[in-house]
């Protein structure tokens, strides 16, 4: 049993999505010198929208800066949301892809090009490829996003999506697990149910997610669903039938597993309870997502306050905390560290000749 504990002692298992401004708020500073979380996401705020490229580049980097200050350390990770169609935050001239589908055929170019263009103001981790199915017309938040209506097409493209970014050292995150094609409502403002058999489910939504196992990527995202084929009481963010033993045991996956933002209103009844954090990382995720989008990031403050205190029980260290940590601790063995860099006309021009590019306004989240 450790003793003399600090919250930062919890931090590693929590990423930290930023509050609106292109330089640190007030309390995220707070929090990340408090916290130290692993990492944090950043958004469309966070850049200069309506600086040239140099300017607003610059003051991106000095961002960047501050929060490794902050934490006090380099090795961080600096993470995104970054698909293509409205899912896009940094300015002009970062590329515009059009949304997945629309790139399919050429998916590993693209993932090279967003990933040299990721890597060029920081990032090394990108919450991209999508490898939910797009197998229900009537989703409200998938659709497009997905490479596609079938398994194989999902699997070959987004695939080759991931390793054509790694390959410019940006790492991949496969989301949302174990599917969000198949449902009638977002989670952003809701929690929805996939009501698939588990058979269904092995022969269509698990199989991107398995070839996503098989290709080693580093980071799976899970969704805030109700699947009653894996867990019939408790949505995927808190289930370890669906996460711990279904992923984890059944699967094979060894890697690092992420929760989708936990203040998106899927969560609203279980997100008033601080105690919902041990419990999460007990599901079998290692990192914990708060973004300020949705609700106030100062939770963090209670949740890494009862990650420490379930810790002091024996079988929670042993049994959660530590595999989590090794877990965690081989992420940031392969975290790769680039330095922001003002990339030339010539690599974009060359970038949106690849595919479509978007026409329509970029989203704050998604």
């Amino acid at each position: 049993m450790q003793e003399n504990l600090t919250l930062s002692d919890a931090g590693h298992h929590f990423l930290l999505g930023l509050r609106p401004g292109v330089t640190l708020h007030d309390v995220d500073r707070a929090l990340l010198e408090t916290v130290r979380p692993a990492g944090v996401i950043v958004y469309k705020d966070n850049f200069d929208q309506q600086a040239p490229y140099p300017e607003w580049h610059g003051k991106f980097t000095e961002l960047v800066s501050e929060i490794g200050a902050r934490l006090g350390r380099d090795n961080f990770i600096l993470s995104i949301d970054h698909e293509g169609g409205r899912v896009v935050r940094p300015p002009s001239p970062v590329t515009r892809f059009e949304y997945a589908a629309n790139w399919r055929e050429n998916a590993g170019a693209v993932g090279r090009a967003m990933g040299r263009e990721l890597a060029s103001l920081g990032f090394n981790l990108n919450y991209a490829p999508v490898v939910d199915i797009n197998s229900n017309p009537a989703n409200p938040v998938i659709g497009a996003r997905a490479f596609g209506t079938s398994p194989q097409e999902v699997s070959e493209a987004a695939i080759a999506f991931a390793l054509g970014q790694q390959s410019e050292h940006v790492l991949a995150c496969a989301k949302h697990f174990p599917g969000h094609g198949d449902t009638t409502e977002d989670s952003h403002y809701t929690l929805p149910s996939a009501q698939a058999d588990l058979a269904t489910l092995k022969g269509r939504e698990l199989l991107p997610f398995a070839a996503a196992i098989a290709a080693d990527i580093p980071m799976i995202m899970t969704s805030h669903l109700m699947v009653p084929a894996l867990d019939g009481e408790r949505p995927v963010t808190l289930s370890a039938r669906a996460v711990r033993d279904y992923l984890r045991a059944e699967m094979g996956y060894q890697g690092v597993v992420v929760t989708d933002d936990v203040g998106m209103h899927a969560m609203d009844s279980y997100l008033p309870s601080p105690a919902v954090a041990p419990d999460i990382l007990a599901a079998g995720h290692d990192l914990i997502m708060l973004c300020s989008h949705w609700t106030d990031t100062r939770k963090v403050l209670g949740f890494a306050e009862e990650i420490l205190k379930a810790g002091q029980q024996d079988s929670y260290e042993r049994d959660v905390l530590a595999p989590s940590r090794q877990r965690i601790d081989a992420l940031f063995k392969i975290l790769p560290r680039n330095v922001p860099t003002l990339l030339p006309d010539s690599v974009f021009e060359a970038h949106r000749r690849l595919g479509s590019t978007f026409g329509g306004e970029r989203a704050e989240v998604v």
